[in-house]
């Protein structure tokens, strides 16, 4: 698959944007954690490659186990998530796939319930920039860069 247009390069100031908002978030009360279990359920379910291959590494990095990591997209079946990071991972779901449906009265008030509106806030805008960087990567072709074992 051949990369596209470099947005970066073209539209710097489009990508001073995006990353105004990662600064943002950095600067949240979000564990590293949470950020990188929001950023690799998106990307599952996004099919982007690049932020998988990104975030999976960060993830190992801040301690996530490999197990955790291999078991995401089936989260609903181990016992390996918190009751916190379950109500993350199924909100992040659902803003995803925000066509099917939104997001649902059930979903949204256990995520209220387990965070404070600062919190809840701060996994929003974590679940919408991630998804804004999957769709800037997948529509251009951004490949990870691949790494012999």
């Amino acid at each position: 698959m051949k990369q596209r247009i470099d947005i970066q390069k073209v539209n710097p100031k489009a990508y001073q944007g995006m990353f105004a908002l990662e600064n943002v978030l950095n600067d949240s009360s979000l564990s590293k954690t949470h950020k990188e279990l929001i950023k690799i359920r998106a990307s599952q379910i996004n099919g982007c490659a690049f932020c998988l291959d990104m975030h999976t590494r960060d993830a190992r990095g801040y301690g996530e186990t490999e197990q955790r990591l291999y078991t995401l997209s089936a989260w609903r079946e181990t016992s390996f998530f918190t009751e916190e990071e379950m109500a993350i991972l199924a909100l992040t779901e659902e803003v995803t796939l925000i066509a099917s449906g939104g997001v649902s009265e059930q979903t949204y008030a256990r995520a209220a319930e387990l965070f404070s509106e600062q919190e809840l806030s701060e996994i929003i805008m974590a679940i919408v920039t991630i998804n804004a960087w999957n769709r800037i990567a997948v529509s251009t072709h951004k490949q990870p860069a691949f790494v012999k074992a």
